[in-house]
């Protein structure tokens, strides 16, 4: 604990104005550097954050954990599904047939992803039906050959729900006019909005209006699983295997999302690196202010030295105003950060309206705006962190001012 009169001083020499300003500026400049650093650090690993909360809620939460697939067409896949829901791991399954094409009308030709679903189990597996426009998820029925189009390719086919399309499949037949490709007219129920890449390339129907166009007759191509860990999904997807011989192949989301996730996390701690480096510069400024204090109260230390002050209480005076100094910065930073990770995604929204600009499109990005997820832990340990390292730099100054001597301070002054 200080001493009263170490923190008296310390405190005092904060505040009071000196007599050589370029130390005050300094002094000024080690707060601002950290009150930067510590908001920016805040800032940044709340927007990382936010790309890993929506990669894993929306992204993962619509693309299949797990896909089981048939070495041929699975008529009894509700056999199948009470099979792998007996692994203790797997929430819940639902059938998929899944089939790529292009979409074409009025001269719009978009290429597209068709996921056959069936409307009853998808939800089970999937957080879609939160994202549907009117619920046009249940409009689905087999026969009808309705479909449910990501808002973005909705736009770009400039199609509304109602509306009907040409859907052109990459299988083609013979006919007497030669190698025709295979088309069918769909008829649009509705729209779905994720704010992802998915949007814009993927459509629902119902699985067994797919599995007719493909020519499987009213079988499933394959079980699409949900896993209460998805993290663990490649182990778990192994096991399935393992319980099933081999008459079934398997895949899961590390397949084709893994790398960015991977990426995602790996930017957050080097970002983060980087970062703390402001932080460090900031408390080397600090370093600099305060061997420039002592420089500039050489005086003052003989004086208190010479009525009986220890070596030790004059360390104290000056890691008390470095400390202060840190402090008051780390703490306004800290605040400062808060605030903007939380209003960030309205403010970037804001701008991109004012401006009538997007910063990010989800046909580049898998998102289309910028999200954030303030982390208490993250804001503790950085503003721990950052005090810490303000406190260890002012351990030389202060060992450096204990080391003036009395006699050879006062002969000058």
């Amino acid at each position: 604990m200080f001493h009263p009169l170490s923190l008296a001083i310390g405190l005092r020499y904060t505040r009071a104005r000196r007599r050589n300003h370029f130390v005050s500026f300094i002094s000024l400049v080690s707060m601002l550097g950290l009150i930067l650093g510590v908001s920016v650090l805040i800032l940044v690993l709340s927007v990382m954050n936010g790309f890993d909360r929506e990669m894993r809620e929306r992204i993962l939460g619509v693309i299949p954990h797990v896909s089981v697939y048939g070495k041929n067409p699975i008529g009894d896949w509700q056999g199948l599904a009470n099979e792998l829901k007996a692994q203790p791991q797997v929430v819940d399954a639902a059938p998929f047939v899944n089939m790529q094409g292009m979409a074409a009308v009025n001269g719009e030709v978009s290429g597209i992803l068709v996921n056959g679903i069936d409307p009853a189990f998808e939800p089970r597996v999937s957080i879609i039906a939160d994202f549907v426009e009117d619920d046009a998820l249940a409009s689905l029925r087999p026969g009808e050959f309705g479909v449910i189009l990501g808002d973005l390719l909705a736009a770009r086919l400039e199609v509304f729900p109602g509306d009907s399309f040409t859907l052109v499949l990459p299988e083609a037949h013979l006919s007497p006019a030669g190698i025709i490709p295979r088309i069918k007219q769909v008829r649009v129920l509705g729209m779905f909005s994720l704010g992802s890449e998915l949007d814009a390339n993927m459509a629902m129907m119902h699985y067994l209006d797919v599995a007719r166009l493909k020519g499987l007759g009213e079988s499933a191509e394959g079980v699409r699983l949900k896993v209460d860990d998805l993290f663990n999904a490649p182990r778990i997807m192994w096991d399935v295997l393992n319980q099933l011989g081999g008459a079934y192949q398997a895949s899961n989301w590390t397949s084709r999302y893994g790398n960015l996730f991977q990426s995602i996390k790996l930017e957050k701690r080097m970002v983060g690196l980087l970062l703390f480096l402001i932080i460090a510069v900031a408390a080397f400024n600090i370093v600099a202010t305060l061997v420039m204090v002592v420089t500039d109260k050489r005086g003052d230390i003989a004086i208190l030295r010479t009525l009986g002050c220890s070596s030790g209480a004059i360390v104290r005076i000056f890691i008390v105003q470095g400390a202060t100094i840190g402090l008051v910065g780390t703490l306004l930073g800290a605040a400062l950060g808060v605030v903007a990770a939380l209003n960030v995604s309205d403010f970037v929204q804001m701008v991109e309206s004012m401006f009538g600009t997007q910063f990010l499109s989800a046909d580049t990005y898998f998102i289309s705006y910028l999200p954030s997820q303030l982390i208490w832990s993250d804001v503790a340990q950085i503003t721990v962190a950052a005090f810490f390292l303000t406190l260890l730099a002012t351990i030389y100054p202060a060992l450096r001012a204990a080391r003036v001597e009395p006699a050879e301070a006062l002969r000058y002054e």
